[in-house]
C-alpha cells in the first residue's frame, strides 16, 4: 500500500477497533502454484499472552483451502507468510463536494494489511477457536446459537472440526490507512458529510459516521 503520511493509520488500537467492526477478512498467499485469495471472518485473539504492541488473528479455513493458502499440511511444508486485508468503510467522493477547485474524484477509505506466519492449531485448539468465533458473533443476539448450546450442537461441532484448519496469527508487520478528507478543510468536510448523510446517489451513513470520528476534533475546533 502506497504509502502517505496525511492517511497513515498507526494507532493500535484504532487498528484493532478496525478489525473488530470489519471482520470479514480477504488472506492472500503467495505459493509455489502462485498468488492465492480467501475470505474468511477474523477475531483478535484478545486471551493470548502478547507482549504490548502485538496484535494476534484468530481464523480458520475450510478444508482444501489450508493447501491453497500454504498452511503446510502431510508433506511436512511449513506455513508461508500470510496477507489479511481488512477493509473498514469506503466510498466515492465527488470533487463537485469541496466548495473549491480545481479538484478530482477521489476515494474515502480505511484498510489495514496485515502480515504474519501463520500457527495451524490442533483439532482440540481449532475447536475452541470455533467456539470463540460463533459466540463473537452470536453473542449479540437476543437468543445466541452457540456450538455447546445443546449436546446436539457440540456433537456437530466436533463433525465439523474435521472440515476445518484452524491457525492463529501473530502479526509481524502492518500497513494501514485511513484516507478520510482529513487534509482537506473543515468547511469542505461538513459538506461531505452532509453529502454521504443526504439521498444522493453516493449517500453512505457508514463513510460519514467514520470521517467524523476520524475529523472530530478538528471539526470542534473549526466550529468555535
Amino acid at each position: 500500500m502506497r504509502h502517505n503520511p496525511d492517511y497513515a493509520l498507526e494507532d493500535l488500537e484504532v487498528i484493532k477497533e478496525l478489525i473488530t467492526a470489519h471482520p470479514w477478512c480477504t488472506f492472500v498467499a503467495h505459493t509455489a502454484a502462485g498468488l492465492s485469495a480467501s475470505h474468511y471472518p477474523v477475531i483478535l485473539d484478545d486471551q493470548a499472552d502478547a507482549d504490548d504492541g502485538e496484535l494476534i488473528l484468530l481464523s480458520h479455513v475450510g478444508r482444501p483451502d489450508e493447501a491453497k493458502l500454504g498452511l503446510g499440511g502431510a508433506d511436512g511444508t511449513e506455513p508461508g507468510e500470510l496477507l489479511a486485508i481488512i477493509q473498514g468503510p469506503h466510498g466515492y467522493i465527488s470533487p463537485s463536494w469541496y466548495g473549491y477547485g480545481p479538484n478530482v474524484p477521489t476515494w474515502n477509505f480505511a484498510a489495514a494489511h496485515l502480515y504474519g506466519v501463520p500457527e495451524v492449531l490442533s483439532d482440540a485448539e481449532n475447536l475452541a477457536v470455533l467456539h470463540r468465533l460463533v459466540e463473537h458473533f452470536e453473542s449479540r443476539l437476543p437468543d445466541p446459537q452457540l456450538l455447546d448450546s445443546t449436546e446436539e450442537t457440540s456433537h456437530y461441532a466436533q463433525r465439523i472440526v474435521r472440515g476445518t484448519v484452524g491457525f492463529r496469527m501473530r502479526v509481524t508487520r502492518i500497513e494501514a490507512k485511513e484516507k478520510m478528507s482529513q487534509d482537506k478543510p473543515m468547511d469542505s468536510v461538513r459538506t461531505i458529510l452532509e453529502q454521504l448523510r443526504g439521498t444522493g446517489p453516493y449517500a453512505d451513513p457508514a463513510l460519514a459516521d467514520r470521517m467524523e470520528q476520524v475529523n472530530g476534533a478538528a471539526l470542534q475546533e473549526g466550529a468555535r
